[in-house]
Formats: C-alpha cells, sequence, structure tokens
C-alpha cells in the first residue's frame, strides 16, 4: 500500500467515525459536542489535503535538488578531464 492510499485511508477512517459520532450525539441531544466532532471532521479533511500538498512539493523540491547534484557533478567531471 502507498503512502497516498494508506493516508487517504486513514483520513476516510477518522472522517467517518467523527461523522458517526456527531450524528449520534445529535440524535442523543448533545448539539454542542456534535458540531464539534462535525469541525474536527472538516479539519481532518483540510488536514489531509495540506499534507498531500506538502508532500508534493517536497517531491518537487526533491526532483530539482537531484538535477541540481547532477548538474555540479557533470560540472566536476568535466573539470577533472581537463
Amino acid at each position: 500500500m502507498t503512502t497516498h492510499n494508506f493516508t487517504r485511508a486513514v483520513t476516510i477512517l477518522a472522517v467517518g467515525f467523527l461523522s458517526l459520532n456527531a450524528a449520534l450525539l445529535a440524535i442523543a441531544g448533545y448539539v454542542v459536542w456534535a458540531v464539534v466532532c462535525a469541525v474536527v471532521a472538516g479539519l481532518a479533511v483540510l488536514g489531509w489535503f495540506w499534507y498531500r500538498r506538502a508532500i508534493a512539493a517536497l517531491a518537487n523540491e526533491r526532483e530539482a535538488m537531484k538535477r541540481e547534484v547532477e548538474s555540479l557533478r557533470d560540472l566536476l567531471h568535466t573539470h577533472r578531464r581537463s
């Protein structure tokens, strides 16, 4: 299982659990706690999107660093041969 699939599964599980809690608390009359669970479920989704964006940015930076290292390596090999 890839990291993307794992984090998506965990997020879906957390949001489902929190949504179920919110619904059951609302039925039981604990409206404030139901709203708290619903807000936390929304924050979990937003946090997952933020995490995915941060991981994508890190992957892009890693590729840029890899290209820079390769260019420096080529430059060193060019000067070493001269």
